[in-house]
This record gives structure tokens, C-alpha cells and sequence, in this order.
């Protein structure tokens, strides 16, 4: 019943503990994980806002710990490797 949660638990704590050493690995996950949710839309249709698909990423339960990531991924690009992360966001 708890294991679930212990692996959750462990998943997250692996993720926010991962340090960033390799800058194609940087790069890599600068790339794969995007800056914005990419499944928010609005649908309009003649200048008439018909629907909005809120941002369905933070039901993902590892949500905060990949943009933590990227975020040291970014750091680690600007700050150690001094390339201009722009590109990114």
C-alpha cells in the first residue's frame, strides 16, 4: 500500500539531488524539457475565445522536480559554461 508513495518519494529525491556536470547533457535536457506546458491551448475560432485547455502538466507528479532540472541545467550552461541560454526560453 505505502510503495507507491515510497517510490514516488524516491523518484523525486533522485531527481532533485541529480547534479549537472556535462554540458551536452545540459544542453539535452534544456531541449527536452519544455519552458512552457506544451498541452495549454485557447481554441478560438472568428476572434471568439470557444474553449481553454488549461495547462495539464502540473497533474504530472514529477512536474516540479523536471523543471527544477531544467532550471539547474540553465544555470549550470550560464553561469559554468558562460553560453547564452536565451535560445531556451
Amino acid at each position: 500500500m505505502f510503495a507507491p508513495i515510497v517510490l514516488k518519494s524516491n523518484i523525486c529525491h533522485w531527481l532533485e539531488s541529480l547534479e549537472i556536470h556535462n554540458p551536452k547533457f545540459a544542453h539535452l535536457f534544456c531541449q527536452l524539457i519544455p519552458a512552457q506546458c506544451p498541452f495549454e491551448r485557447t481554441i478560438t475560432c472568428f476572434g471568439r475565445k470557444l474553449v481553454h485547455i488549461p495547462p495539464l502538466c502540473k497533474l504530472n507528479p514529477f512536474y516540479e522536480q523536471i523543471v527544477y532540472l531544467r532550471f539547474k541545467c540553465l544555470c549550470f550552461l550560464a553561469d559554468e559554461c558562460g553560453e547564452d541560454v536565451t535560445v531556451y526560453c
